[in-house]
This record gives C-alpha cells, structure tokens and sequence, in this order.
C-alpha cells in the first residue's frame, strides 16, 4: 500500500471513530459536482449547540437525510414526484440527475420549529427513529410542512448516486449508527459561495474536526 493510501485509511477510520463518538465531520463531495463541503452530524447525537453551530459556521440549508429504508417505511416522497404543480417539471440540474429532497417536518411537541431547542428536537427524534423505523408512527410524531428539509437517500447509496445525502448514510454504516445524518453546506462569508476546500480544511482544523473527501468512503 502506497503512503497516500494508508494516509487515506487513516483518515476515513479517524473520521468513523469521531463521528462513531457523536462528532462532526466535514465532507467535500467532488470538484466536478457540487463542489462543496457539508458539516454533517449523527442525527441522533444533534444538540440544540449543534444546530447553532450548523447555522452560524455552516449557514446552509439544515436537513436530515435518512436512508431508503427508512424513507419507504415512513412514507416519505421525493417532494419532486409529490407535487402536483408545473414547478417540479423539467428539473435540469448540472450536478446530478435528481434532487434527493422530501418533505420538510416539524416534531409535535415543537412550537414553531424554528428555534435551536425546537430543530434540534425535531432532528435527534429522527435519528433515533432511524433505528428501528417500524416502532414510531411517523404521522403521530411529526407534522408537515415545518422546518427540518428531510433528504431520501438512493436505494444503492454511493453506488447509485455520490451527493452528500448518500455520503452521510455511507458514513453511518461504517460508524455502524442509525442510518440518518444532518448535513449542512458550508459558505464562505466573502464571497457567498460555497467555502472552498482549502479553507474547509483549515476550519476543520481549527476546531478539532475531521475532513475527508467524499470519494474516500466510496473506495
């Protein structure tokens, strides 16, 4: 094995064992896709800090990806294929064939789901659901429309599709946790645009967080 492959290994395990541990890592996807960087946490170990800091650090759009499973057991659309309005034709996106959207919840016991305490609860319940799918009624625990963005993950995951959606799920399955995850791009406060992997690395580094390249966990 070459010195960048065990390099490689190394990071990939260090970035399991972090977020094994209830840590954020931080994922680039690819320089021909998105081209962006996603804070992404366990679903079910996101505090209302965590939610903070998704927003203040990150400033993207907060959701929750859950794996295919779980989103056939709940019921949960592609939001595109739900809608019955000519918005959600012809979607023609540069990066990928499809949007992974579904639809956006609040938990019941939330007030207006806005609020770090409320999305916070809103996404660790999901986590935690995620575990056991088949034990909650998903009707019964949250309403729609709200604030939390769901994401359903491709049924092969990197196999079919390398967004962040399915690199998050990915990184559960190794971490061996609940398949759901809270991603979150990262802006540069600069410019408005996606933050760069160089100074994505260097917040990382700063706060003690791991980064990994995306085509790491689909090797």
């Amino acid at each position: 094995m070459s010195r960048s492959s065990r390099q490689a290994s190394v990071d990939v395990e260090d970035a399991v064992a972090a977020f094994r541990a209830g840590g954020p890592v931080l994922i680039h996807d690819a320089a021909d896709r998105e081209g962006e960087t996603d804070l992404v946490y366990p679903a079910q170990a996101v505090t209302p800090d965590s939610v903070r800091r998704l927003r203040n650090d990150a400033g993207g759009l907060v959701c929750v990806a859950v794996a295919d499973r779980v989103a056939r057991r709940w019921d949960l659309p592609y939001i595109q294929e739900a809608l019955d309005h000519p918005a959600t034709a012809n979607h023609d996106l540069e990066y990928d064939e499809r949007s992974s959207f579904s639809l956006t919840v609040n938990h019941r016991d939330t007030y207006t789901g806005i609020t770090d305490e409320d999305r916070a609860l809103t996404v660790a319940t999901i986590g935690t659901a995620a575990a056991a799918p088949a034990a909650i009624e998903f009707p019964a625990t949250f309403r729609s429309p709200g604030h939390v963005h769901l994401l359903r993950a491709a049924p092969g995951l990197l196999a079919d599709r390398q967004g962040h959606t399915e690199l998050g799920i990915a990184l559960t399955e190794a971490a061996d946790l609940p398949p759901a995850v809270v991603v979150c791009e990262m802006l540069d406060d600069e410019t408005g645009r996606a933050l760069g992997p160089v100074a994505a690395k260097a917040y990382a580094d700063r706060h003690g967080f791991r980064y990994l390249e995306g085509e790491r966990l689909a090797e």
